[in-house]
Order: structure tokens, then C-alpha cells, then sequence
């Protein structure tokens, strides 16, 4: 049985490890060595150094000294600010602008998730979320019969697909051309529920299948290199 006395474990990071990647990303841009974040947090040094090269679960207490330590909050230790505006982290001379290849722009669009479509509408040119899938290399969604994603059926638009690490400054973005259709068929609608139901956040009726063939397809990458985040354990 385990002691109720102990505070709970915490793994709300978005993959192993993420929570030392930024517990060392923060002590790089304040110049402090490991050693430094240990006296301030009144931690082992090398299991300072163990969390910042492993994915380690974390308690209450040493997650808050961690963050008195690195002058920041457990929020932001843990990956929160999802609600502020993106692209406000400080530059980086150590991250690259990488092209990448179309085998690799359908390898991050494949999970499926929310993109934005681009297109033109009476008022103008409009970027609409949509929760997406992708079936035999079409993206496909649904939405209102009535709204200006249905009323775009048969044009040339563009979709944007793009995941951001406001703490490390980088991220990948993937845009696709090509034309978008409004799936008409009954018996191929009843096909796409069966395997690419993409399921909207927004409620009220989104039974309007739509689906856009890709005419083209590229991505881009801002990566910065994992060894310039950690350093030695006495690094400054």
C-alpha cells in the first residue's frame, strides 16, 4: 500500500522527459550550473543532473523548489501558458531553419489533430480550425452544411498544421495546396464515419463531409541541438 503521506506524482509533460529538457533550458539562460540549482533547491546535485538527462516523475515539493530555484513557476516547468499568444520566447542563436522533406510533412500530418484551412470568402481571405484526419492521403473533416467552409467547396485552398515549444523556441509547420470538395456521396460518407470520424470540438451539427486532395506539400523546422541545453555539470 502506497504512503498517503507522499506528495502525489505529477506527468502532465507532453513526453518523457520534457520536464528536464526545460528544467535545464532554464538554468542555461540563467547561467547557472547544477550545482547552483541544487544549493538554491536543496537538492542532490547528480540527481539534478539524473533529471535533467531522464524522464523522471516528480513530486509537489521538489517541483516548487525547482521552480524557486530557476526563478519561474511550476506552470511553466511543466509546459503550461497555452493560453498566451505563440512566438513570444526570446530568440535563439542556436536553433536551424530546416526544409523538410514531403515523406516527413505527411509523417506529422498523419496523426491527425487540428489544422487550419485557408481560403477565400466574401469577406475576405479566412484561416478556420478544423479537427482533421488523414485517409488516403486526403484531409478530411466535417462541418456545418451552411457555414463558408461547405460554401468553399470546389476551390484551391490551403491547410496549416503546426506544433510549437514556446519554452525551447522551436517547432515544425506543414502547409498543403490542393482542392477541397464537399463529399456528396451517402455510402462514401458512411465510410468516412467508419474509419476517419475526426469527432469537432465545437458542438451542433458538423455532418458535412469535406475532403481536401493535396496538389502540393511543404514543411519547415526550427530545431535547437539538445547539447547545447544540458552542458556539463559545471557549467555556467
Amino acid at each position: 500500500m502506497s504512503n498517503t503521506n507522499e506528495p502525489p506524482l505529477l506527468a502532465r509533460s507532453a513526453d518523457p522527459g520534457d520536464l528536464g529538457r526545460r528544467v535545464g533550458l532554464r538554468r542555461d539562460r540563467l547561467g547557472l550550473s547544477r550545482q547552483e540549482v541544487a544549493r538554491r533547491s536543496g537538492l542532490d546535485p547528480g540527481f539534478v543532473e539524473y533529471l535533467e538527462t531522464h524522464p523522471v516523475p516528480v513530486g509537489v515539493d521538489t517541483l516548487t523548489r525547482l521552480a524557486h530555484a530557476l526563478d519561474t513557476t511550476v506552470d511553466t516547468l511543466l509546459g503550461g501558458g497555452r493560453a498566451d499568444p505563440s512566438g513570444r520566447a526570446p530568440a535563439d542563436a542556436r536553433v536551424r531553419l530546416e526544409e523538410l522533406s514531403p515523406a516527413t510533412c505527411w509523417s506529422m500530418l498523419c496523426p491527425g489533430g487540428v489544422g487550419r484551412v485557408v481560403l477565400s470568402a466574401p469577406r475576405g481571405l479566412v484561416a478556420l480550425p478544423v479537427n482533421y484526419r488523414v485517409l488516403d492521403a486526403n484531409i478530411v473533416f466535417r462541418t456545418t452544411s451552411d457555414g463558408t467552409l461547405a460554401k468553399a467547396g470546389g476551390s484551391e485552398v490551403a491547410f496549416e498544421v503546426d506544433r510549437l515549444d514556446e519554452d525551447f523556441a522551436t517547432g515544425w509547420s506543414v502547409l498543403v495546396n490542393g482542392l477541397v470538395r464537399v463529399v456528396r456521396d451517402e455510402e462514401a460518407e458512411r465510410w468516412l464515419g467508419r474509419h476517419a470520424d475526426p469527432d469537432p470540438w465545437p458542438g451542433g451539427d458538423r455532418e458535412t463531409w469535406m475532403r481536401i486532395r493535396p496538389t502540393g506539400i511543404s514543411g519547415r523546422t526550427v530545431r535547437r541541438e539538445e547539447a547545447q541545453v544540458h552542458g556539463s555539470g559545471t557549467s555556467t
